[in-house]
Order: structure tokens, then C-alpha cells, then sequence
């Protein structure tokens, strides 16, 4: 209940366990009926001590304060999980940054986009191994409310949109480059990686072994292999025409890349 002259938070009112579809008071204002999907009306008693302010903080799903709600409020979000204390990621107040909250920011988002887009900042802070933990994590707490809902299903999309259909080699950037480059890719399926870059004659000139990854999108220079320009001895090399070919599972692709000096 809040005051809709100076939006002073009066009491909040609890007890339902699904979303409040309605409200009515009684003739003489002293007590208020609210009916909820849980398929229950509760009645409460408007007295002095209801209309006491409560003390509060603003809570709101735009962490940023930009004053819209967007990816990066969902980023930031992620970045403090775990944490506990007065935090404006805390968007239910519960005193913890816990998926509860990422799922509200991303049902704010589903409310008003229909697909998420792949921001550069999303590429470099999300993947699709970190969000089918959120998934997971949210599963086993049964939330039911539309608003985490709504956030589940925008999570379901993310997902979707972190999970290449195809396993690709992509170009670096920059190129031409000096001294050093970043060689994006993307993953259809878990995979061993490697890339292994050769001069104009075939030779192999070095060679970047990334481990077995997770399938997802790997562009940003957080997740995209990286090359400092140098070779296996750690000499720089010469200016020229250089191949670069990743190898992830049965898959194997090449591209060209220029360095400039």
C-alpha cells in the first residue's frame, strides 16, 4: 500500500501465494479484500497501525538507473551474485543476490522484448553453460508468479540465442592487425579446440590449444582466442599473409588473416 501523493510505502501486505488479480474495500474503508490466483480472497483490517510508514529502499529492476530496463541491468545482476547486503541487484529486497532476482530482471525484459538480441556485453559476460544454471537453479525453486514466468521463458530464449546451429570459424578481428588479434568462433556442440596458425609456405607458425569448451558463441575478446603475433618461440613474427584453422571435434575450418607493421 503506498501513498499516491509522495509514493511513501505504507505497508506491504502478505499471505497470498500467487499473483493478487484483484482488489476491493469496503464501504467504510476499514478493510480491503484481495483475491489471488492461488484461488483464496484474504480481508485485512485498515487500521491505524497498517497505515504506519515503513521504512524501504525503491526497489526496481533497472539496477543501473538509466531509466530503462535493459541487457546490461541482467549483466549486472549476474556480476553480484552471491552477494549479500543492501545492493541495488537485490530487486526483491530478500537481502541476497540470488537467481530469484535474475529471474525478475529478465521477466522486466520479457515483458516488452520478444527475442533477445546478442549485445556485445551479453556476449562477454553470458554463456549458454551459465544460463542453463540460472535455468536449472530456477527449476528447483518452483517459482510461479507471471512475472518469473515470463522471466524463465526470456532465459529460454537467451539460451536458444547462446546455442549456435552450426559450428563455425569466424573472421578475426582486427585484420589487418599489429601486433595482436582475436580469432572468434562458435561451438554447436562440446568440443576439444584448437587453433593452429601457419605462414604462406604451410608452416606451422604456433599453435593455441583452448581446451574442451562448452557449445556457445565465442566473439567478444573475453571468450575469442586470442594471438599475441608471436610464434612457438615467442619471437615475433614478420609481416604477411597468415592461416588460421580451428580444429573442434570432427570439425575443421581455415581463414586468412594479414599483419601489417
Amino acid at each position: 500500500m503506498w501513498n499516491a501523493t509522495n509514493g511513501t510505502l505504507y505497508k506491504t501486505l502478505t499471505g497470498h501465494t500467487g499473483d493478487v488479480e484483484s482488489i476491493t474495500f469496503s464501504p467504510n474503508g476499514e478493510t480491503l479484500a484481495s483475491g489471488s490466483a492461488d484461488g483464496t480472497v484474504l480481508l485485512w483490517a485498515l487500521t491505524s497501525a497498517t497505515l504506519e510508514p515503513e521504512k524501504t529502499r525503491k526497489i526496481t529492476t533497472d539496477i543501473n538507473g538509466d531509466g530503462d530496463v535493459n541487457i546490461q541491468d541482467l549483466v549486472l545482476v549476474a556480476a553480484n551474485l552471491g552477494k549479500t547486503g543492501e545492493n541495488e541487484a537485490d530487486v526483491n529486497g530478500d537481502g541476497t543476490v540470488d537467481v530469484r532476482d535474475l529471474v525478475l530482471v529478465a521477466g522486466a525484459l520479457g515483458k516488452v522484448v520478444a527475442s533477445p538480441s546478442l549485445h556485445p556485453q551479453l556476449l562477454g559476460a553470458l554463456s549458454s553453460t551459465v544460463i542453463k544454471e540460472w535455468l536449472s537453479e530456477a527449476k528447483q525453486l518452483n517459482l510461479t508468479d507471471s512475472t518469473s514466468l515470463r522471466g524463465i521463458l526470456f532465459l529460454q530464449r537467451l539460451l536458444a540465442m547462446l546455442t549456435p546451429k552450426e559450428t563455425a570459424l569466424l573472421p578475426n578481428f582486427p585484420n589487418p592487425f599489429n601486433p595482436e588479434t582475436w580469432i572468434p568462433y562458435q561451438l554447436a556442440e562440446p568440443a576439444d579446440v584448437s587453433l593452429s596458425i601457419y605462414d604462406v609456405k604451410g608452416l606451422l607458425v604456433r599453435k593455441l590449444r583452448l581446451g574442451h569448451q562448452p557449445a556457445g558463441v565465442y566473439q567478444s575478446k573475453v571468450r575469442a582466442a586470442y594471438w599475441d603475433g608471436r610464434n612457438k618461440l615467442g619471437e615475433l613474427v614478420a609481416s604477411g599473409v597468415y592461416f588460421y584453422t580451428l580444429t573442434a571435434g570432427n570439425f575443421t575450418s581455415t581463414r586468412k588473416m594479414l599483419i601489417l607493421k
